[in-house]
């Protein structure tokens, strides 16, 4: 190994520390108490405790001035089951929507594509009030149906745009031989353009997973706690007497999670993806 490969291995260990060391201090933090965590100056020295992990799974925030009740396993289930079900919902619709736009070219196609994108770039704050009154209207505020209807304005816009690069990617060439055998336009796009852009589908859906999972303020306005993710549930830990910072930690891990076995199941397929976007052309 030559003194370049060196210095770039000792590079790359830097920088991956640098970004990986927040993520370790957090996962201290979990089993560390108040007293340890604000501690000046900090030390990776401490007693380690469950006490943190024991509160959240039991719903009993022990605080200076007595128990307070959560629900951060609710708040767990609810984003996972927003989360899952809008990446499921955009899925069924981006992905035959995006390959229409990557196949067909018609008149205004390019602006509704377009607009679509728009809706993920505008502020939320926008429609957050027309919302509100029309879900209150119509019997939707509230609900699960309501919040995963909303989030496709986070999700849809990403799986439309990422499935479409790739089944323009993919050659007509294949659809058209596969089509000549005597097979219909839907055999065709479920045996032949979906498999070749599977790649493309996982990268999209995990993407708009990670993006459903972060959001708040939809479902701080459009919800309440029977149906709030963890993003807004974690505003309990910020009580009258202090901020519960060994349990913010604690849901911080627990949140992870479930992005990170779903990253662990999609890597295949994003690894496939970077290779057929190195060997294009």
């Amino acid at each position: 190994m030559n003194g370049k490969s060196v210095l770039r291995a000792v590079a790359l260990t830097l920088i991956g520390l640098f970004f990986l060391f927040p993520l370790f201090w957090v996962v201290l933090m979990s089993f560390m108490t108040n007293a340890d965590i604000l501690r000046n100056p900090p030390s990776p020295f401490f007693s380690p405790t469950f006490h943190n992990y024991v509160a959240l799974v039991s719903g009993q925030l022990v605080t200076t001035v007595g128990t307070q009740k959560i629900d951060y396993m609710l708040n767990l289930f609810n984003s996972t089951v927003l989360s899952a079900f809008s990446v499921i919902l955009s899925l069924i619709l981006g992905v035959p929507a995006a390959y229409a736009f990557a196949r067909y070219k018609f008149r205004l196609g390019e602006v509704m594509a377009f607009t679509l994108l728009c809706f993920r770039f505008a502020p939320p704050l926008l429609v957050l009030l027309p919302l509100l009154l029309y879900f209150q209207s119509i019997g939707l505020y509230d609900t699960y149906i309501g919040l995963i209807w909303v989030y496709q304005l986070i999700t849809l816009p990403l799986v439309l745009w990422i499935v479409r690069g790739y089944f323009e990617d993919v050659s007509e060439d294949i659809e058209l031989a596969y089509r000549l055998d005597g097979h219909s336009w839907l055999s065709t796009f479920f045996r032949i353009s979906i498999p070749l852009a599977r790649p493309g589908i996982a990268a999209a859906a995990l993407l708009s997973f990670i993006f459903a999972w972060n959001n708040f303020i939809f479902a701080l306005i459009l919800g309440s706690s029977s149906v709030q993710p963890v993003t807004v549930g974690a505003l309990a830990f910020v009580t009258a007497s202090g901020i519960e910072y060994g349990q913010i930690a604690a849901a911080l891990v627990f949140s992870i999670v479930p992005t990170l076995v779903l990253a662990m199941f999609t890597q295949r397929y994003l690894v496939e993806g970077l290779s057929l976007g190195a060997i294009k052309g």
